[in-house]
């Protein structure tokens, strides 16, 4: 016991003294995420989406993911039916980009325009496209939620499938 509390205080000692994490976090440790609430030379404290607290013993922490250093991506995979043109759901991913990014909502929050990477699968029943903005640190979250809604509305408007899975069976010949 004495020697995990001696652990516990030396990783905390270095977690504080090279600044990997500072309350008001985002971090990812010990295969939990949350807001770092409290940082002390035995725990971290952290509080989940759901609420949930988790006290995380510094001698478990051996790496830590860092969500709210500098900036984030909004990684976004966006699946299509593969009888649709590609290039025209690019432009009209595109085009939702411009105005996300122009929208007063979000023109402090997203820091460089869409970048549509391609073609990252060919899934069961899709296409899937995937695309990135680069945002500012812990609106990744917000940024995707907002593009995969207006992107929806412009797929309906343009009357683009978004697949869902079905099977289709021949009878024979």
């Amino acid at each position: 016991g004495a020697q995990s509390l001696v652990k516990d205080y030396f990783n905390g000692f270095f977690l504080l003294l090279e600044n990997q994490v500072r309350v008001g976090d985002v971090v990812e440790v010990a295969g939990k995420s949350g807001l770092v609430e409290e940082m002390t030379l035995r725990y971290l404290r952290l509080r989940d989406y759901e609420g949930s607290v988790h006290f995380v013993p510094n001698s478990l922490i051996t790496t830590v993911t860092n969500k709210s250093r500098g900036y984030a991506y909004a990684v976004i995979d966006v699946s299509i039916a593969y009888r649709e043109n590609v290039e025209e759901v690019f432009g009209v991913m595109r085009e939702v980009g411009v105005q996300l990014r122009a929208s007063e909502a979000f023109s402090t929050k997203i820091i460089e325009d869409i970048d549509i990477a391609g073609v990252q699968d060919w899934a069961d029943s899709a296409v899937v496209i995937r695309c990135r903005f680069k945002v500012m640190p812990l609106e990744q979250w917000s940024v995707r939620r907002a593009y995969l809604y207006r992107l929806k509305k412009a797929f309906d408007a343009a009357g683009i499938e978004i697949p869902y899975p079905h099977l289709t069976v021949y009878a024979g010949q």
